[in-house]
């Protein structure tokens, strides 16, 4: 007795479904392999932490990879028939894979234009200066010495003194504007120039107590992993992009960064 066409068809989708679902799977699993690839370099080279946080950066990565990840293994699961022939079966996943690597690289490209380049000091706190914020007009205005915008994550600079009253006008009026201080080329200088204006408006760690009493495990923490005694620790206010602000702890001394504290200190 012969079969209904509708059985014969339903019988023919289910034996087809099979080799569709081990060709996403696999697709799957390879995507997956370059997704660990692609976070290596994003959090081990340009969002380490705690600038993933600060800048937004686990987020940012985290769009961009679900919806390449998810992308490729749907549309090969849709296009993956074996009734094609293999020379035009390869040409499908062949085209699959371009485009998911298209998305990939651009995903990756938009990552590394809003990664943290600088960790600038500016007048009375730190602010995390990413590769965007810089104004191209100002980008050849780069102090010799200063390597602008690294690849390996952010250096320590630091807002010169203003040459000028006119300078400070401009200055201010170009950060009403939206631009910050921290983010102007032609303002940076050396970290280790400003430290004498770093350690004269940080403030003791012990202050920080006195203000957040709740909070206090959070500092503890903060100065075990920093490796200073409290007395020799100071602390200013860290801006960042997604995190309204972060505090960075300070050896009272040297100026240098020890650490830094998930707490708004303004």
């Amino acid at each position: 007795m012969t079969e209904p066409s509708w059985v014969s068809g339903h019988h023919t989708a289910m034996f087809d479904i099979k080799p569709r679902l081990r060709a996403a799977g696999i697709h799957l699993g390879v995507s997956a392999c370059i997704a660990l690839v692609a976070a290596a370099l994003v959090f081990g080279l340009w969002f380490r932490w705690p600038y993933r946080e600060v800048s937004g950066g686990t987020d940012l990565f985290l769009i961009v990879i679900a919806v390449d990840v998810c992308l490729g293994p749907l549309i090969t699961l849709s296009v993956f028939d074996r009734a094609k022939g293999w020379p035009v079966l390869r040409r499908d996943l062949a085209f699959v894979a371009l485009l998911q690597l298209g998305g990939l690289a651009y995903g990756l490209w938009t990552v590394h234009l809003a990664r943290p380049v600088h960790l600038v000091f500016e007048v009375d706190r730190f602010r995390v200066v990413h590769a965007a914020d810089i104004p191209t007009d100002l980008a050849a205005k780069v102090p010799r010495g200063i390597d602008s915008p690294p690849w390996t994550g952010p250096t320590l600079l630091a807002v010169r003194p203003f040459r000028n009253p006119g300078e400070s006008v401009q200055a201010t009026m170009v950060a009403l504007g939206g631009i910050h201080l921290a983010a102007r080329p032609d303002l940076w200088e050396p970290y280790v120039a400003a430290r004498g204006a770093v350690l004269q408006v940080a403030r003791p760690v012990s202050d920080l107590r006195r203000r957040f009493p709740s909070e206090a495990g959070a500092i503890d923490e903060a100065i075990r992993e920093a490796g200073r005694p409290e007395s020799q620790l100071a602390y200013l206010p860290l801006v960042g992009r997604k995190a309204a602000a972060w505090t960075v702890l300070i050896d009272g001394r040297s100026a240098e960064v020890q650490g830094y504290l998930r707490l708004d200190s303004f």
